[in-house]
């Protein structure tokens, strides 16, 4: 196999590639929106079977406590749902968040990022991480479970004020919530935000003013649909869905296909966390590290997917009380706050398998934002940066095709002499190439470099969430969309044809040379309908490496004729 034919098999594997990525985003199509007759909130849904934390009366529909503590299960989705009721909303607003908290259960119900647009078109209308407005279905619930008495998610809850505000000034916001059992349990689960912080304290202190131990647990769940995310392109796929961390394996995704009959390798298991994940956006609950918890998973009827986790039994004494402490994450996939909120959940920015590479490529990237504070120009300086890294391999390609064009008269006199016998044309070929010393496969080196760190600069562009809406210059004012008067493309496809005029292989027969003709077409109507930042990426280096082998075979082909 020649150069050219080399060249040829990896460019059209490439585009396979994209083709075969585009086509599962393209057939992995979003469940139908949840049957409904109005546009109210789940809180009016009809009951579903496999939610609720406790079993349901028929005839009462309250809740009805087992025997024992012993007897309850650690998997709290595992009981009969009754249903998410809507009872009164507490608004929450904060410098980084729309919240509200829904009384009944004190569920977070809605979590809007106000840093965070749904596009750059209308700033105002921010991105919905938490939502519970049909179709879109994402909430986090929490609850006790407990042999005597205890606030699950049907629990109503009390607070002071229908709404909380962070004023200019204050560093955090505390909302509590209140539940009082007849029997003297109190509940007061305690919400704690602080200023340009994704991570919520959640707290629930149970108080003891009974005349008898309580025992219980706590479990905290995320529950979701499968609906599409907003401003989200269908033609670029990332993974959506759950995961979990644990000492035993720091990071593993679940499917939505998998939470039907998952099971976590032990059941119980200390620290971690449990997540919902989506392009750029993760929801995570956390909960301390030297607590053993029990991760479940379940699917309800109605496109309901349930991920979450259970502590261990507590026993407060009376007179006592205790807390158990949570950390929820609601917001962006920023590595720089992921590796301070938990160990490994900067894994949930997920480079796919060139995750080796694309991590360091990101930290350098960084590194130049830093300084340059533009993402596009960070971008060109990782592009130099990179052929530098290579100049010396790029080099070495260069002078082979230098060397090969030098031979053409050479090639042509062969291809005369025995264009009708194929065969003993390619030995002639060979015999030349080892005469003159010749290696056809060394001008392949930078496209099999180049390979590689394209597919992990595509990763690292299309994941990172800040490149999202990120401008660079001029028309370009999202380097995660793509280019939207596609003039990035276009100069991409010019530079590429350009370059092979310049690595034109003389040996190659014409049905290649027509095929590799069309490559620049092909590569043109993708990168079309890629984020601007990597066409800027693959225009950039083109660039360099037109005036890189320009450079080298002119040199050589003028030391050629001058021998």
């Amino acid at each position: 196999m020649d150069t050219q034919r080399l060249v040829l098999f990896l460019a059209l594997s490439l585009v396979i590639l994209l083709l075969w990525e585009a086509w599962g985003q393209r057939n992995n199509p979003v469940p139908a929106p949840l049957a409904t007759t109005s546009s109210s909130v789940l809180g009016d849904a009809p009951q579903t079977p496999g939610e609720s934390l406790v079993q349901i009366s028929p005839a009462d529909d309250k809740p009805v406590s087992p025997a024992s503590t012993s007897d309850t299960p650690a998997d709290p989705s595992a009981r009969i749902q009754a249903g998410l009721v809507s009872k009164q909303r507490v608004r929450i607003v904060t410098d980084i968040y729309n919240i509200d908290i829904e009384t009944q259960g004190a569920d977070v119900r809605s979590a809007f990022l106000t840093k965070f647009p749904i596009n750059l078109d209308e700033p105002d209308i921010y991105y919905p991480l938490l939502d519970d407005a049909l179709p879109q279905l994402f909430i986090a619930q929490t609850g006790l479970l407990s042999s005597s008495v205890a606030p699950d998610h049907h629990a109503v809850f009390q607070t002071e004020k229908p709404e909380y505000k962070m004023l200019d000034g204050e560093d955090s916001l505390v909302v509590p919530f209140v539940w009082t059992s007849p029997e003297g349990i109190k509940v007061t689960k305690v919400f704690t935000f602080k200023r340009n912080d994704y991570l919520i304290s959640v707290d629930h202190i149970v108080e003891n003013s009974s005349n008898s131990e309580w025992k219980g647990r706590l479990y905290r769940q995320l529950q979701r649909n499968q609906f599409e995310e907003p401003g989200k392109s269908r033609l670029l796929y990332t993974f959506t869905g759950g995961a979990v961390s644990s000492v035993e394996k720091p990071y593993q995704k679940i499917t939505f296909e998998e939470m039907a009959d998952w099971k976590a390798d032990q059941s119980y298991t200390k620290g971690g966390w449990a997540a919902m994940l989506q392009h750029y956006f993760v929801t995570a609950w956390i909960p301390p590290k030297d607590e053993a918890n029990h991760y479940y998973t379940r699917v309800l009827k109605d496109d309901r997917y349930i991920l979450g986790l259970t502590s261990g039994e507590q026993t407060v004494a009376p007179g006592e009380k205790f807390n158990f402490s949570s950390k929820l994450y609601v917001g962006p996939k920023e590595q720089s706050r992921l590796e301070k909120v938990e160990e490994n959940m900067n894994l949930t920015v997920d480079y796919g398998i060139l995750h080796f590479l694309a991590q360091p490529l990101f930290w350098v990237l960084e590194f130049f934002h830093k300084y340059l504070g533009n993402w596009g120009w960070s971008i060109i300086f990782l592009t130099l940066l990179i052929k530098l890294v290579f100049y010396k391999l790029s080099e070495a390609s260069y002078k082979s095709m230098a060397n090969m064009r030098a031979l053409a008269p050479k090639f042509q006199s062969i291809r005369d002499r025995y264009g009708d016998d194929r065969q003993r044309m390619s030995q002639a070929t060979m015999e030349l190439y080892k005469k003159e010393k010749v290696n056809p496969l060394s001008g392949c080196w930078p496209m099999l470099v180049q390979i590689p760190v394209f597919i992990s600069l595509y990763w690292m562009i299309l994941e990172s969430v800040e490149i999202r809406q990120a401008p660079f210059m001029l028309w370009i004012q999202d380097l995660s969309a793509k280019d939207p008067y596609y003039v990035l493309p276009l100069i991409m496809g010019a530079s590429m044809f350009l370059q092979q005029k310049l690595s034109a292989n003389p040996s190659m027969d014409p049905m290649q040379q027509k095929i590799l003709q069309f490559m620049p077409i092909i590569f043109t109507a993708f990168f079309m309908l890629f984020p601007a930042g990597l066409v800027l990426y693959w225009v950039v280096n083109n660039i360099l490496s037109i005036m890189q082998q320009w450079y080298i075979m002119n040199k050589i082909e003028k030391a050629a004729k001058k021998a």
